[in-house]
């Protein structure tokens, strides 16, 4: 249904942003500063931004596995658009 049905498609996206997936935050709490690594997080080099979403949307695919075109691709899509919206790209 997700697949074929734009409206739940849409709310899927949004509640996977909004939704904390216990151990991993929601990607709107790492966006807008309301997520604090624990110390196992900041041992591990995890901070708030780019890195952490990335993880939590495809962590289990791209994260930990070394670079390969898809972590290429991902960073440079994302400098890219920072480029263009006149943003820092963050830590």
């Amino acid at each position: 249904i997700v697949a074929r049905d734009p409206t739940i498609s849409f709310k899927t996206g949004i509640w996977f942003w909004m939704t904390a997936q216990s151990p991993k935050p929601s990607c709107h709490d790492v966006m807008t500063g309301r997520w604090k690594p624990s110390g196992s997080d900041s041992a591990a080099g995890r901070t708030a931004g780019f890195g952490v979403t990335t993880n939590i949307i495809n962590g289990g695919l791209e994260c930990g596995k070394g670079s390969d075109s898809r972590v290429q691709d991902r960073i440079g899509f994302y400098k890219r658009y920072c480029d263009i919206l006149g943003v820092s790209y963050g830590p």
